[in-house]
């Protein structure tokens, strides 16, 4: 069960910080140029509220997986 916790712990850990980048980008706050583009790739022009709620969602189910790996039982 202690592996298990690790490899939630790491894959929460980054969906947390992805999560909160989608959200950031969706909001307008921040604006990153495509990095690895297959095909033809346009930068996100303004605020989306599509990418804002799909970052909120990805910190809160990244939330709870953190809660889960770090509560005391």
């Amino acid at each position: 069960m202690r592996w298990l916790k690790g490899i939630v712990g790491i894959v929460g850990l980054l969906a947390l910080l992805l999560g909160g980048l989608w959200f950031l980008q969706g909001t307008g706050l921040v604006v990153i140029e495509p990095i690895a583009c297959v095909g033809e790739c346009d930068a996100l022009e303004g605020p989306s509220v599509a990418w804002a709620i799909t970052g909120f969602v990805t910190m809160l189910g990244a939330g709870g997986a953190l809660w889960w790996v770090f509560r005391r039982r």
